[in-house]
């Protein structure tokens, strides 16, 4: 059985989950909050806590710290899609080290917080907070292992829960005819958004987000385009080199990637760090996609059935990926 054949069956046994999260697919372009803890001297911080807004509307999380805390000042603003609270606060008889901060209302949305504590000594703590776990210890002394697990966590969820992005990789591995193909394009794939995620993070290449989320999508319709050609015998350069394809549009979902830490608004400082670990973490998270695709082949070739009903998978299989990517495109075009 063709490789080809095989993914339309996987694809097919899970189609109907990917259905059912077509109305989520944009989940991982909701913009976390920040919040950042500068120790400005004995006891006294300023707090920068950033939430984003969605319709107008921001994100109904409100800060708590114990106490001991009290306001010395407090300024409000709003700024393209988000909403900036700055204070300066004073603690009683001790520091913030060791205190809780917590997220009240965090646990009812789908939101993460990015949270960095700078103490005078330099030392620099950065932290993803889930809604799971709503509050924040903050740490005297930064773990440097918790920081790099931070950023390739961040990157494993953007890719994981990224629907269209591992909607194209499967794509990509439908276009693929042998194993050896499939880890050219894959590679090609990682190269390219590998590069204009760095340029973008570092701000050599500034696109708006929404036409690119509209591109990508548009990405992923072109290529189930390009399925079906090839299913007809038709020659292309897509059925030729599709590692080539999978460069050009790789460079258009580096960018989509970059949006993610974008979103973030580090310190100019923490970028290159950043940058280094999420960029980790989105290849270890498509690994993880592909690993499990291929595990579930295997499961697949297992079970008897005829060719015909394999090309009818294939073929269902690319017009469902039409379909979505259609969707997707139709829905981030409107909303610009």
């Amino acid at each position: 059985m063709s490789l080809q054949r095989i993914l339309a069956t996987f694809f097919m046994a899970v189609i109907a989950g990917f259905l059912a999260l077509a109305g989520a697919a944009t989940a991982h372009e909701i913009r976390p909050a920040y919040l950042q803890i500068d120790e400005l001297g004995a006891n006294r911080y300023k707090i920068v806590w950033r939430t984003p807004m969605l319709s107008g509307m921001r994100l109904p999380v409100a800060l708590r710290f114990p106490d001991s805390v009290r306001n010395v000042t407090t300024a409000e603003r709003e700024i393209p899609d988000s909403f900036v609270e700055t204070r300066v606060i004073e603690t009683a008889g001790g520091t913030l080290s060791g205190k809780r901060v917590e997220f009240v209302g965090l646990q009812a949305t789908i939101t993460d917080v990015l949270v960095r504590v700078h103490m005078l000594d330099g030392a620099v703590t950065i932290t993803m907070i889930h809604p799971s776990q709503p509050w924040v210890d903050v740490a005297s002394r930064p773990e440097r292992i918790a920081v790099v697990k931070t950023f390739i966590i961040h990157g494993i969820e953007h890719i994981l829960f990224g629907y269209d992005h591992l909607i194209f990789v499967l794509a990509l591995m439908f276009i693929a005819r042998s194993w050896r193909a499939l880890l050219l394009t894959v590679t090609a794939f990682t190269a390219a958004h590998s590069i204009t995620l760095t340029l973008a993070t570092l701000g050599f290449v500034h696109v708006p987000g929404p036409p690119v989320e509209a591109a990508i999508a548009f990405s992923i319709l072109l290529l189930a385009c390009e399925i079906i050609r090839i299913q007809k015998g038709q020659t292309s350069l897509t059925a030729q080199q599709p590692w080539l394809v999978a460069f050009a549009f790789g460079l258009l979902h580096g960018l989509g990637f970059a949006g993610a830490l974008a979103d973030l608004a580090l310190p100019s400082g923490d970028i290159p760090l950043a940058l280094l670990f999420f960029n980790i973490g989105v290849e270890v998270g498509q690994l993880m996609f592909i690993a499990a695709v291929i595990a579930l082949v295997g499961l697949v070739r297992l079970v008897p059935y005829p060719p015909s009903a394999g090309r009818r998978a294939f073929l269902a299989a690319t017009y469902m990926i039409g379909t979505m990517a259609s969707f997707w495109f139709i829905e981030r075009l409107s909303a610009f």
